[in-house]
């Protein structure tokens, strides 16, 4: 069993091209046994985003706190602390913060799509 304060693990910025304020904690992986999911923590401070993007793998999201736009395509959806996505494997998607706190969420991706290439959507930052 792997027990840790999230706040153990190393905050890093995500540095994908078309996102502003955004910082990610790999909480559980395959590096830990994890035979099937990793488990992300996303925090998005106000006025940030993630790029539009799309990639060939499944995600599940939990907002944990704050408030925002998850974006679909080119349908903007309001976020908030309790919802709950499920974003389906090549659906154009970006979250952004449109609150005055940072948004934190937990995203769960399939293993098999560590080290994956996302594909940038045309004009990716929103």
């Amino acid at each position: 069993m792997k027990l840790q304060n999230f706040e153990q693990v190393e905050e890093t910025s995500v540095e994908l091209p078309g996102a502003t304020g955004c910082k990610m904690r790999l909480l559980v992986s395959d590096k830990d046994g994890a035979p099937t999911f990793a488990m992300r923590q996303f925090a998005v401070e106000p006025s940030g985003h993630t790029p539009l993007h799309s990639h060939d793998y499944e995600h599940e999201v939990y907002v944990l706190s704050g408030s925002g736009i998850a974006v679909e395509g080119t349908v903007e959806h309001p976020i908030q602390r309790g919802d709950v996505l499920f974003v389906e494997p090549n659906e154009i998607h970006q979250f952004k913060n449109n609150g005055s706190e940072p948004l934190e969420f937990i995203c769960l991706i399939p293993n098999s799509a560590a080290g994956k290439a996302v594909t940038l959507a045309p004009n990716g930052a929103c």
